[in-house]
């Protein structure tokens, strides 16, 4: 099997850079997208994010969390190294977790228009707390969107849970 031409890897600019600029404050255009050449198939991608912090919007105080995002893709993925300084840019940026996890699905969806994407952010406890916002999304009237439905509604839950509801 052949790897990708060149015309397939336009608009990727940032990997392989090693002028590499960081952004610190958020910012959507640095994700860069390419062509999925397996359309005939769905399937998922997943990444997880250990690393990632952001701002409370009242304090100041950094929030540290591991964004685990997994999408089936359509027409397009998400550039890796575009998606990490992408959530770099979180760093200064003063929100609440669940701000944060819906803004990063909607970015992606705005970026890929995926079949089907899912964000989950599992934060550190503060104060004793810990808060683990998810949102999901699946492409309508197709079968992700049922799909997207049932895995909200039973997202944390063992197989076995949501087969004897």
């Amino acid at each position: 099997m052949s790897g990708r031409k060149d015309h397939e890897l336009e608009g990727v600019t940032l990997l392989g850079n090693k002028n590499t600029m960081y952004t610190f404050d958020y910012n959507f255009d640095v994700l860069e997208r390419f062509t999925n050449k397996h359309i005939d198939n769905d399937y998922f991608v997943k990444f997880n994010c250990p690393e990632f912090t952001s701002l409370c919007p009242k304090t100041g105080q950094p929030d540290f969390a591991t964004i685990y995002i997994s999408y089936v893709p359509d027409q397009y993925l998400v550039e890796s190294k575009s998606l990490k300084l992408y959530l770099f840019s979180f760093r200064n940026h003063g929100d609440f977790h669940e701000d944060c996890v819906n803004i990063i699905m909607k970015d992606l969806i705005k970026l890929l228009d995926p079949k089907y994407i899912e964000v989950w952010g599992k934060f550190t406890p503060r104060g004793g707390i810990s808060i683990d916002p998810y949102c999901n999304y699946g492409k309508q009237g197709t079968k992700w969107e049922e799909i997207a439905y049932k895995r909200l509604c039973y997202h944390d839950m063992y197989p076995e849970k949501i087969d004897n509801r």
